[in-house]
């Protein structure tokens, strides 16, 4: 199966994009599925590198690090990093600036696309 999260919420203050990553790691863990997350409007914070949290709190560039090590591919929007004074420079490796055309193309490609 082949599955899109999209992204829309920030890394911290809410859970959702923090759920979002923990269910695409499940996934990928089960070797059977294809996972694919696009960060947009203010998700694209969680590819910031260089993240500082406190300790015992989890940090969401380290778990979109995960996603990919794990065969996961990530894209973050151009425009929302642009918006937000993020370089592409700036995201952790292997999360590349994407684009709408990318996000339509990952759309297409879905079995199944979630929303978070």
């Amino acid at each position: 199966m082949k599955t899109l999260f999209i992204l829309n919420d920030p890394p911290y203050g809410t859970e959702r994009s923090y759920n979002a990553l923990r269910l695409a790691r499940q996934l990928l863990k089960t070797g059977s599925e294809e996972v694919k997350v696009f960060l947009i409007g203010d998700a694209v914070a969680c590819a910031k590198a260089g993240q500082k949290v406190p300790q015992g709190y989890y940090n969401a560039g380290d778990m979109l690090g995960m996603v990919v090590c794990a065969g996961g591919e990530v894209g973050v929007c151009g425009t929302c990093i642009d918006a937000r004074g993020i370089s592409a420079g700036e995201l952790i490796i292997g999360v590349p600036r994407g684009s709408m055309e990318l996000l339509a193309g990952w759309t297409q490609w879905a079995d199944k696309v979630i929303t978070f």
